[in-house]
């Protein structure tokens, strides 16, 4: 760690050590209760240092990486190319905390985020891809998807918001309308967040108990566990019908959501033939992580159960 970085720790350690104020040597009849108290109290205090240090040098880790974001969007503008990235996956497994990484140092007249709520009334009448199609990038812009189509081949299939015709309308449909985007100049990146059954509950958990983190807990996401079956079916179907050599899918392995995020960005950096800012930093994704949509189904595939 270089002495700039040293001392920018010392100012986060100190920032979060401000919360907590140890407590004085007790000077009354119970001095051992005191002692007790100053020691908890210390203990606290390292466990908060320890944190802060963590998450500085997590972050840190990303600036390299971000860098080399703002330079490929650059390259985009510059080229006047269209970027769209999907994020999917199950409730709770990195999503949202992935694009907060992608995007945190981009210029926000280039970039959007778009997370869209349930159709209108009007919308259903529409073409299913419409209230899409009008979030789509102009020449140099990148669109970040929370969710997106593919909603369409797991979460509306699973808890029966669409009929079994309008779902494989889509699934006949979807792999024609991805392949005219690639042709038409867009570069399409589809990736999915993929946790562990164990790892979503003990989030879910977390959020039921976190008042900053509550209202990211939906009513789906409580019924998550329970279907969990139907979903890895769901997604099973997705990827064998839907992972093309022209708009293929990246699984993103997210029980480490750090290396997940990191991966990601990664995952995203190799799809642009940009000028590298940086060529001796690592842009190959950590094969644990990061798996090809072919390579996920043989697992699934030798797993029998598809269970991941």
């Amino acid at each position: 760690m270089s002495a700039q970085q040293k001392k920018n720790t010392s100012k986060q350690v100190k920032k979060y050590s401000d919360k907590v104020t140890p407590l004085a040597p007790d000077i009354g009849a119970d001095a051992a209760l005191g002692q007790q108290l100053q020691e908890s109290s210390n203990q606290q205090l390292r466990e908060i240092e320890k944190k802060a240090l963590r998450s500085f040098q997590r972050e840190e880790d990303f600036k390299p990486y971000q860098a080399e974001l703002i330079r490929m969007h650059r390259h985009l503008e510059e080229s006047r190319t269209r970027m769209i990235i999907l994020f999917e996956g199950r409730g709770a497994a990195g999503k949202g905390g992935t694009i907060r990484r992608v995007t945190r140092y981009m210029n926000e007249k280039h970039y959007r985020v778009v997370a869209l709520a349930k159709p209108t009334e009007q919308e259903k009448t529409q073409w299913f891809y419409q209230r899409y199609i009008r979030q789509f990038p102009r020449g140099g812009e990148i669109v970040l998807f929370d969710r997106s189509w593919y909603t369409r081949a797991i979460v509306e299939p699973v808890f029966g918001f669409c009929t079994n015709q309008q779902y494989q309308d889509f699934m006949r449909s979807v792999t024609g309308f991805e392949k005219d985007l690639v042709r038409q100049g867009t570069i399409l990146i589809k990736l999915y967040f993929s946790v562990t059954r164990e790892e979503q509950e003990r989030r879910f958990n977390s959020r039921k108990t976190d008042p900053l983190h509550q209202w990211k807990l939906r009513e789906v996401d409580v019924q998550a566990q329970e279907r969990w079956d139907d979903f890895t079916q769901a997604k099973y179907n997705m990827l064998k019908r839907t992972h093309t050599t022209y708009a293929p899918w990246k699984v993103i392995r997210s029980k480490d959501k750090h290396q997940a995020r990191l991966n990601a960005i990664k995952v995203i950096l190799n799809t642009v033939p940009y000028e590298r800012l940086n060529g001796e930093l690592d842009f190959v994704p950590d094969p644990a992580i990061v798996i090809s949509g072919s390579r996920e189904l043989d697992i699934m595939e030798e797993q029998h159960l598809h269970r991941v």
